[in-house]
C-alpha cells in the first residue's frame, strides 16, 4: 500500500465547494454501485457552507486536495431517535461522512474517524452517535470497525438505519 501524507484539520467556508464536490462524487459512485437511494442525493455548496457554519467539518487533505471529510454537530439529526442511545451529557453526532471514491478502502476513513475521535474529547464530548443506513450501500460495517458499537435499528421515513455509538470516556 502506498504511503500518503495526510493533513487533518477544520474545514474553512472556503472549502464548502470542494466538499460539496466530493459529496457527489460519492454519492455518484454509491449509485452506480447500489442504485438509487437515499445515498444518491447530490450536495450543493450553500449547503455544506450551513454545516461548516453550524457544526465542526472534519477534512483530510493529500497531494490532491480533500480526500475525506465528516461533520461533528452537537443538534441530534431529525433521523436519530434518543431512546435507543444511554443517557449523555455531552453526546455529538458524526454526520455526512465522505471519502474521495479513488481512496476508499485506504484507512483513510480510519484515521479521519480517530481524528475526530480526538476532536470530540477536546470539546469534552462523552460520546459520538450517528446513524448508518442498513442497506448494501450504508457504512455500519465500517463503523463497526471504527469501534463503533450498534445500539439499535429503525426505520425513519421509510429508510431502515441502523444506530451506533462510541464512549469516549
Amino acid at each position: 500500500m502506498e504511503c500518503v501524507t495526510l493533513v487533518f484539520e477544520l474545514a474553512t467556508e472556503a472549502d464548502a465547494g470542494a466538499l460539496a464536490a466530493l459529496h457527489s462524487a460519492v454519492a455518484g459512485h454509491l449509485t452506480r454501485e447500489f442504485g438509487n437511494g437515499h445515498w444518491s442525493s447530490s450536495a450543493s455548496e450553500a449547503g455544506v457552507a450551513r454545516g461548516i457554519r453550524a457544526s465542526r467539518v472534519l477534512v483530510a487533505r493529500d497531494a490532491i486536495g480533500i480526500a475525506a471529510t465528516l461533520r461533528l454537530a452537537t443538534k441530534k439529526p431529525w433521523a436519530i431517535d434518543v431512546k435507543y442511545f444511554r443517557p449523555s451529557k455531552k453526546p455529538l453526532y458524526l454526520l455526512d461522512m465522505a471519502v474521495r471514491p479513488s481512496s476508499q478502502r485506504s484507512g483513510i476513513g480510519r484515521q479521519l474517524v480517530q481524528q475526530a475521535r480526538l476532536l470530540a474529547q477536546g470539546l469534552h464530548a462523552d460520546v459520538i452517535r450517528l446513524d448508518a443506513y442498513d442497506a448494501s450501500a450504508g457504512a455500519g460495517g465500517f463503523y463497526a470497525k471504527c469501534g463503533f458499537t450498534e445500539v439499535g435499528r429503525a426505520t425513519y421515513r421509510d429508510v431502515p438505519l441502523i444506530y451506533y455509538e462510541l464512549w469516549l470516556a
